[in-house]
């Protein structure tokens, strides 16, 4: 295979570049602000007390490396395969077929996972109505969506991002209000709630620590930038200031929000629960005296749900879409239609969702949970492969004379490796009581993913593939 920037270009191409970078940014949004946040910071809480705000500065951190790492090589080599493609041309033909494969199979986990969360929220308000309607309904929905045109996509997961945007601003509004001047009749706690009850640091460096699974998963989403640039307009351009603008909003909506929600509940009643009604947003909004708190923050929950599954199905189709354009996948599922969309990619995709289905029916609300633990698994060994890609980016560019990408990471590489060493840290040791599922379903994931690569690897060996090409020396 030829090193060179025309290559995954040419072979991917028929994308049609209409996406704006606003839409870039909010898509971006979407995918990584979904329940993590709202629900799953409660887990994160209970693990590191008032101190959960180190845990996501950290996470913070680590997702400005991997999300830096992308915008360099995204803004030389723009193509929907991204990462995938990537690691394919400058780490080795495992390593784009993993990752891809990997990377499809995360997602799917987490369409059917914000499938069943989506369900269960809408029962809130219809209890009597079976969960599995619910996760058919918003399904087939967004397969709508995701069917028609991308600049329509755009557009309508612009304004679907929005509404979560605009309730965290609200939240974080409001939440100054009440620490400060004591909105809705009770009083100021100010700053005290982040040294009751334990101290700063209720569980020492290792609650810290454990966190940082429940982090990392928040933040995951970040990549969606780098596949945008298929299809995104001057990609040169419009993904550098993307991807800032996202990585700032996000860290500033995570930070600031868990910081509000320490501040005005004490973290021994934000972190113990799960659920809406004991969401620490809810909480807030229950101090501050909104009415209808519940179904409120019911509805950005919901609604953050479906738009981090929407974006998640963009991104499982062009994995799918580029694998096949690589000749790891059936050639059909490269195929675009009318509207330049891979449809065929798009139901392939969706098989997480029938999954959800069933696991609706079978196993309720304890679904969601179970595909976390893949799904979590597949993020980590994904943001490992793009930083190491990017080491190998750098130098063999380097070393073959082509021109730098427009954004250069600072710090190179020993920013790349302070972040793969954080993440292999966090993969095998930030295991908190009752999540072992991460592990114990994502190696075998990762085998049998390595297992199907050397069965593809001989059938276009024997075909005369020359994607099987080694990389160049460096």
């Amino acid at each position: 295979m030829t090193r060179d920037d025309t290559g995954p270009l040419q072979r991917e191409s028929g994308l049609i570049r209409s996406l704006s970078p606003k839409q870039v940014v909010m898509m971006a949004i979407g995918s990584a602000i979904g329940t993590g946040l709202f629900l799953g910071s409660t887990l994160a809480i209970s693990l590191a007390g008032p101190a959960v705000i180190i845990s996501y500065v950290i996470g913070a951190a680590v997702a400005l490396l991997v999300a830096w790492a992308l915008m360099e090589m995204s803004s030389a080599i723009p193509t929907a395969g991204s990462f995938g493609v990537y690691a394919e041309q400058y780490l080795n033909p495992w390593a784009g077929f993993t990752i891809r494969w990997f990377y499809w199979l995360a997602q799917v986990v987490a369409i059917g996972g914000e499938a069943t969360a989506a369900g269960i929220y809408a029962q809130f308000w219809f209890p009597h109505i079976p969960l599995a309607y619910f996760v058919i309904a918003f399904s087939l929905a967004l397969i709508a969506v995701n069917a028609s045109p991308v600049k329509n996509f755009g557009t309508f997961e612009y304004w679907f991002a929005m509404i979560k945007v605009a309730a965290i601003i609200l939240f974080i509004v409001l939440g100054v209000g009440v620490i400060f001047w004591g909105i809705g009749g009770s009083p100021a706690p100010g700053l005290a709630n982040m040294t009751v009850h334990g101290g700063f640091m209720p569980h020492g460096i290792k609650g810290v620590w454990l966190a940082m699974l429940v982090v990392i998963f928040s933040y995951y989403g970040v990549e969606v930038v780098s596949v945008t640039s298929g299809e995104a307009q001057n990609p040169e351009h419009s993904l550098p200031r993307a991807t800032r603008s996202m990585v700032l909003r996000l860290t500033l909506f995570y930070v600031l929000g868990i910081a509000i929600v320490i501040a005005v509940v004490p973290w021994t009643q934000a972190g113990v629960h799960s659920g809406i009604l004991h969401s620490p947003f809810v909480l807030v909004f229950q101090h501050a005296h909104i009415p209808f708190a519940a179904s409120i923050m019911n509805f950005v929950v919901l609604t953050a749900a479906l738009s981090s599954m929407n974006t998640d199905l963009y991104l499982t189709t062009r994995m799918l879409f580029s694998l096949a354009r690589s000749g790891y996948a059936p050639q059909f599922l490269g195929q675009l239609s009318k509207h330049a969309i891979p449809v065929q990619a798009l139901a392939v995709s969706t098989g997480g969702i029938a999954i959800a289905a069933i696991l609706s029916v079978t196993a309720a609300s304890g679904a969601y949970f179970t595909l976390f633990g893949i799904s979590i698994f597949g993020a980590i060994v994904v943001w490992i492969l793009i930083l190491a890609t990017h080491i190998r980016f750098r130098r063999i560019r380097q070393v073959q004379g082509l021109p730098p990408s427009p954004v250069l990471m600072p710090g190179h590489p020993w920013s790349e490796a302070i972040g793969i060493i954080l993440l292999i840290g966090i993969l095998l040791t930030a295991f908190p009581d009752g999540m072992p599922i991460v592990f114990e379903a994502g190696i075998p994931t990762l085998v049998v993913v390595t297992g199907l690569y050397y069965v593809v690897r001989k059938r276009l060996a024997l075909a005369g593939s020359a994607t099987l090409d080694p990389p160049p020396s460096s």
